[in-house]
């Protein structure tokens, strides 16, 4: 049975990593409800956040998948239960309107939504929720004339990670190359390399 997932990866900063992510998902058909990368908690990590439906088998492969690519460091796969996460949604909606009608002053105040342009045609409002409160307000103000509208992303935090950060400072400080390599042979080259 099919089920909204979101999936977290943390990757290093390379140039064609989301072209080789997103053909994994276009092989295999899967339909991208949401995709987000941002810079992480961690300097030069970058975070995926990507939103699918689909059952949970295909995506336990696909996370395998995914966490094979060399720039890949860490996969996560959450249902809605296991985070936190938000989308932004901007409104534009004719001035003129909300200033004659109170009800949509009222009806922006109810769903938190703050004023981020003013003009004399215009008036841009900004909200953030999940999809259901994004929704009914889009719902409610195209009763108003609503012009244009626009919805971010997921961002998501995962409930019960500690993030990538513990996991990046454990590998550094256990990185072999950081260790000066001893060649007992170095300074006998010219003995050793002769023909």
């Amino acid at each position: 049975m099919k089920q909204e997932y979101t999936i977290t990866a943390y990757t290093e900063n390379q140039v064609g990593l989301i072209n080789k992510i997103a053909i994994m998902f276009s092989r295999r058909k899967i339909s991208l409800e949401s995709f987000n990368t941002s810079p992480s908690e961690v300097e030069n990590i970058y975070r995926f956040t990507i939103v699918v439906q689909e059952s949970e088998s295909v995506i336990k492969n696909l996370v395998k998948q995914i966490s094979k690519i060399v720039d890949v460091l860490k996969v996560y796969v959450n249902t809605n239960d296991e985070i936190i996460w938000q989308q932004i949604a901007l409104y534009k909606v004719p001035t003129e309107i909300i200033m004659k009608e109170a009800k949509v002053e009222r009806l922006l105040r109810t769903y938190g939504a703050n004023a981020v342009v003013i003009r004399n045609d215009y008036t841009v409002f900004e909200s953030t929720g999940q999809d259901e409160e994004i929704n009914k307000l889009l719902s409610e103000l195209h009763k108003y004339g609503l012009i244009e509208f626009v919805r971010s992303s997921r961002i998501a935090i995962m409930k019960a990670s500690e993030g990538i950060h513990k996991s990046i400072l454990e590998l550094e400080k256990n990185d072999p190359t950081k260790d000066p390599i001893n060649n007992e042979f170095l300074s006998l080259k010219s003995k050793i390399f002769q023909m």
